[in-house]
């Protein structure tokens, strides 16, 4: 976590974007473009975008790949978090994560409890870190996409959210580090 202070400046962050179905192509893909079309407007970049179909280890090969690179500190995946017989996104993330986002799950599931009562126990929306990278997987809803990105990672990848946020611990990856923190601190 990155103590933000009242005058840190914005940073872009480079993001990829996951997509996972079995039945959606790159043409018809809603909810990645509402994905990309939310970090553009935010300030961000698009680094890289890609469908896969719902399998643990194309999913995994994917975001392993992502994760290794220096230079990719988010990674938002949308679809295959629901409890069909192919839903396995959670799956294929969690092996990976050092550090699991407990609340970004359980923050998903408040949020969307408004607009769609108690199905929002089927979402397995889940988050975590892994080599300092941001993983943060919604369902396949555009709508469900623009919750997660608005109320919840929106906010955390601002670097003037406060009063903290992740982007200090995700730029330290390269090398850089959180303004907010004195030298003496503790991290």
């Amino acid at each position: 976590m990155s103590h933000a202070s009242a005058d840190s400046p914005f940073q872009s962050l480079d993001i990829a974007i996951l997509t996972v179905s079995d039945t959606r192509t790159l043409a018809n893909d809603q909810s990645g473009d509402t994905l990309q079309r939310c970090l553009e407007e935010a300030g961000h970049r698009l680094i890289e975008r890609r469908l896969v179909k719902d399998d643990i280890y194309q999913i995994r090969a994917v975001v392993s790949d992502w994760i290794a690179r220096a230079d990719l500190p988010a990674v938002l995946v949308t679809g295959g978090t629901g409890f069909s017989g192919r839903d396995s996104t959670p799956e294929a993330l969690l092996p990976l994560f050092d550090k699991v986002v407990e609340g970004y799950g359980e923050l998903f599931r408040h949020l969307s409890l408004a607009s769609i009562g108690t199905s929002t126990i089927q979402s397995r929306a889940v988050a975590g870190l892994a080599n300092r990278t941001l993983i943060c997987a919604m369902p396949g809803a555009p709508r469900a996409c623009a919750l997660a990105w608005n109320d919840i990672i929106g906010p955390q990848l601002d670097s003037r959210h406060r009063p903290c946020n992740f982007v200090g611990e995700l730029v330290a990856r390269r090398g850089e580090h959180c303004a907010s923190r004195s030298e003496g601190e503790p991290a």
